[in-house]
């Protein structure tokens, strides 16, 4: 094949020659910083959302609550995340008077949308947690929120894992878009080496294995986490 040899040749020389693999090594720690930070704020502001929907609405307080994570996670869920990026960016920020650089702002962004999600993954999560624990903890004298977050969220973490994982591995993916406010990716990066000889075969098909093997790598990963959790609910 060639024509197949050439391609190769050209995206070589782009990629060792011309230092294009730089830009692929720089997209790719921002793929992977986007993703993983932005889960670990998703997870934080999740929590706190599932831990509010869940608890009781006897007083005004509660209902306030309710009603600005139901509004939050309606518009988080609701609107494309290419969306949420340029309000914020170009938007919210400007007019908070925040200056910040486009991988931050894709964080802060990734972890808020994230947080949507995680919030109705945590929320069944916590249902699928025998009633009785949180009231053995209110029993034993801990508050509300205590017997929540030391008793039934580490129990509901356990369930969700694999949903966690999937949300993990959706943020990669998402993370394609961030160009639109600046921040290089690693889609980003290989349309670089593309644009720069016209020729886009191998450089689409190595990012697309790269992206393959990102995603083979956090299911694995998942998956030991779980086994090595089953193992020590059958030590204890």
């Amino acid at each position: 094949m060639p024509n197949f040899d050439k391609k190769w040749e050209v995206f070589v020389r782009s990629f060792i020659d011309n230092e294009g693999y730089k830009r692929v090594l720089e997209g790719l720690q921002n793929t992977l910083l986007i993703a993983l930070v932005g889960l670990v704020i998703g997870i934080a502001i999740g929590t706190l959302i599932a831990v509010v929907r869940v608890m009781p609405k006897y007083g005004v307080l509660p209902k306030i609550l309710n009603g600005i994570c139901s509004v939050y996670t309606e518009f988080f869920r609701g609107t494309p995340i290419v969306v949420q990026l340029l309000l914020g960016y170009y938007v919210l920020l400007p007019l908070l008077g925040v200056s910040m650089k486009p991988v931050g702002v894709c964080i802060l962004i990734f972890g808020l949308n994230s947080g949507a999600y995680v919030s109705e993954i945590m929320r069944g999560g916590i249902g699928s947690v025998d009633p009785g624990q949180m009231e053995a903890g209110r029993a034993l004298g801990m508050s509300y929120w205590a017997t929540m977050l030391k008793i039934v969220v580490p129990q509901a973490v356990k369930n969700i894992l694999p949903t966690l994982g999937n949300e993990l591995i959706s943020l990669v993916k998402e993370t394609s878009v961030v160009s639109f406010v600046g921040a290089l990716d690693l889609s980003n990066a290989f349309r670089y080496i593309a644009s720069n000889n016209y020729e886009f075969m191998i450089p689409y098909l190595v990012m697309a294995v790269i992206y393959i093997l990102i995603v083979l790598v956090i299911a694995v990963f998942i998956r030991l986490m779980e086994r090595r959790l089953k193992k020590s609910d059958r030590s204890n």
